[in-house]
Order: C-alpha cells, then structure tokens, then sequence
C-alpha cells in the first residue's frame, strides 16, 4: 500500500513540474517580444518553487530579463545575480542541455557591451551536437528556438530534425 502510494505521489509531482516546466519554456519562448511578455514570464518565474535545475535556469534567465525592463538602478546587480546563477547551474549540470540552450537565448540577447557572451559557439555547438539524445518535447523547443537564433546559421538550423 506504501508503494502504491508513493508511486501516485510521484506520478502527480511529476505532472504538474511538467506543465510548470511547459509554463515556463512556452512563457520564455515570447518574452524577448514585449516588455508585457517579459514581464508575465518574470512573474511566472517568481512564483515558481523547485529544486529542479531547468526551473532554476529560467529562474536565473528572468533575472537577466528584468534588468532589461526595470527602471530603477538595480540594472547590474540584475544581470550579474542570473548570470551568476545561471552559470552557477551550468557548472553543477554541464550535461544538460537545455540550461546551454537557456544561457545561449541569454547570450544571444543580452546587449554585447555588458560582457555575458563567451558561450556562445560552445553552447551552440553542445546544443547541436546532443540534439537526438533530448525527448521530443525539447526537440520540438530546440527546433522553435534555433528558428529564430541569431547564432545558429542555416546550415546549422537545418540539421535538426
């Protein structure tokens, strides 16, 4: 009966960190659109609680993009606490390859002149180079975000299938 239970208490812990995780990459996915897109995707982040390093990633990356919409002189701090965090992620999971995908999304949009750049053709090339290993719910994220890259270049972009 224990195991009955814990089997449906993962089962439904493993449901709704999924559509979080959906809520999240679906919100980030228009985010650089608009500053109402921005910040609907900062909140989203906000009121996410987990441990889970891909959360975290956004988490990180919504840190990033309020500096890019806030007003008051919090700017700096702002970029350099996601980045830090972001980078922090990375270290501890340098195999997943969504948080590159999230730090090159980063990279690619962040002005050049703030400095976060330096990851660009290795997380490009890590991206391309584990592509078949991702389930096909982040392929299909993969392919949307190669799409409109600015770092991926034709060629590139046409490998994923």
């Amino acid at each position: 009966m224990k195991l009955m239970l814990s089997l449906l208490f993962a089962a439904f812990v493993m449901f709704f960190q999924t559509s979080d995780l959906e809520a999240l990459r679906d919100s980030y996915a228009v985010a650089n659109q608009s500053k109402e897109n921005a910040k609907n995707f900062i909140e989203i982040a906000d009121k996410k609680k987990s441990s889970d390093p891909v959360i975290s990633g956004y988490k990180a990356a919504a840190k990033v993009l309020e500096a890019k919409v806030t007003t008051d002189g919090k700017r700096k701090a702002l970029v350099k606490s996601g980045a830090s965090n972001l980078e922090s992620l990375i270290k501890s999971n340098p195999n997943n390859t969504e948080l590159r995908l999230i730090r090159l999304s980063v990279q690619e949009n962040i002005p050049k002149i703030v400095g976060y750049n330096k990851n660009l053709k290795e997380d490009k090339e890590f991206i391309l180079s584990n592509y078949r290993k991702q389930n096909s719910a982040l392929k299909s994220y993969i392919k949307k975000f190669v799409a409109q890259s600015k770092t991926m270049t034709t060629a590139e972009k046409a490998t994923l299938k």
